[in-house]
């Protein structure tokens, strides 16, 4: 395995780790930006370090489409090609099975699309999937896996949770680049806990560097999405990294880190900076909003970003609809307060481990007490500044409560909001 995951700090079922890379050291919990082709839209690869980014996510169909795996091969490799020094991780291709499902045919081979550049078919199996990714040479590469929304059921579902088993065997006949490149496994199975738990011990008997919980953010109700969440995550080995695929609303990311996951990816944060949105501690800032025109507040006022530091609400106001230098803008100050986050979480989790200290001179009451406020009143303080009225939605509350995590302080009684 090509790389070491190193848990040093817990609490409860969240921890904060460090994961070694061929590429680089990174903290988790961690947020991966999504570079679809080898680009975050808007940012350059510097601009990413200066805020912080660890893993930047490439799509292996997009990337095979243009420029070409073979090219990125000849040119040294995604690393070389986008001057990125840091760790990368490549999709297999599978979301393109719901993205594109109007252009694909699945079969047990593989998948064909019909390609969006020129119209002529292209077969993505197992193997050329894995092969693709071995050229463009990212750290961690996926397994490809048969993806279907959640919203569905009936043996569609089975069916795909079967077939990813039987691929995941073909990609690791594949993978020519274990010493340098990391296999993970996707768990799927959509919101059956049976077919979850069956294709969770099939990976785990694979011995994989890591896993990833597949298939949800795809419209499943939100009481459905942590539950799904909580049984993998409780099921998956403690010493390998778990990897939620398609997260990125930070609501989400905190309450998967409680429950225990470590890694997670999504283009919401850029996404929504396109349409003139901020993320902010109480949630979404609407700079296309007429009360911004003569706004000359920061962005955030709590931020430490060059954007919140520079530019006033009003001036990205008049950029946001009228030119491209408002949602780069945007897309800077979502990506920081998606980093911070990554970085508050796992400072809050990893400071507890000041009562091992402590319990050699205390009794462990107390050293426990201690641990539990770091991680409480981080939890709590999102919370409470996401929603200041105690209106935390109801799965929210039920998955705090199995994740060991008393928010009742920031609650109103009976709240049953799912949004």
């Amino acid at each position: 395995m090509a790389l070491r995951f190193e848990i040093l700090g817990r609490f409860n079922r969240a921890r904060a780790a460090q994961l070694t890379l061929p590429h680089f050291i990174s903290q988790t919990p961690l947020f991966m930006p999504v570079g679809t082709k080898g680009a975050i839209k808007g940012l350059t690869t510097s601009q990413l370090e200066e805020i912080g980014c660890q893993i930047i996510l490439g799509n292996t169909y997009h990337l095979e489409l243009q420029p070409t795996s073979e090219l990125i091969d000849e040119l040294g490799g995604l690393h070389k090609f986008m001057n990125w020094p840091r760790a990368l991780l490549t999709d297999s291709g599978g979301f393109q099975m719901v993205s594109l499902l109007h252009l694909a045919d699945i079969t047990e081979n593989g998948v064909t699309f019909q390609s969006p550049v020129d119209g002529k078919p292209m077969l993505l199996t197992p193997e050329e999937s894995i092969q693709i990714q071995n050229r463009i040479g990212a750290d961690i590469i996926m397994a490809l896996d048969d993806v279907v929304r959640t919203t569905i059921t009936g043996p569609r579902i089975e069916e795909a949770m079967y077939r990813t088993l039987r691929w995941i065997d073909r990609c690791i006949a594949a993978h020519k680049r274990p010493n340098e490149q990391n296999l993970f496994g996707i768990v799927q199975g959509g919101l059956d806990p049976v077919l979850r738990d069956i294709c969770v011990k099939g990976l785990v008997e694979r011995n994989l560097p890591g896993y990833a919980i597949g298939g949800l953010s795809g419209g499943e109700d939100k009481d459905s999405f942590w539950r799904v969440v909580a049984q993998c995550t409780a099921a998956l080995p403690e010493d390998k990294p778990r990897y939620v695929m398609g997260v990125g609303y930070p609501l989400d990311i905190v309450v998967c880190s409680a429950l225990g996951a470590d890694m997670y990816d999504c283009v919401y944060p850029t996404r929504t900076a396109r349409f003139g949105s901020a993320l902010v501690p109480e949630g979404i800032l609407k700079l296309t909003h007429r009360a911004m025109a003569d706004d000359t507040r920061p962005v955030d006022t709590t931020c430490g970003c060059m954007v919140c530091k520079t530019y006033t609400r009003a001036y990205i106001h008049c950029l946001v609809t009228k030119d491209a230098m408002g949602s780069q803008l945007l897309s800077y100050h979502n990506l920081y307060y998606m980093l911070k986050l990554s970085r508050d979480l796992h400072s809050s989790i990893i400071e507890g481990r000041l009562p091992e200290y402590v319990c050699l001179f205390l009794c462990l009451d107390f050293a426990f007490y201690l641990l539990s406020v770091l991680f409480h009143w981080f939890v709590c303080g999102f919370l409470q500044k996401m929603f200041p009225k105690g209106d935390v939605p109801e799965w929210v509350c039920n998955a705090m409560e199995v994740a060991g995590i008393d928010i009742s302080s920031c609650c109103a009684p009976f709240s049953s909001s799912q949004d």
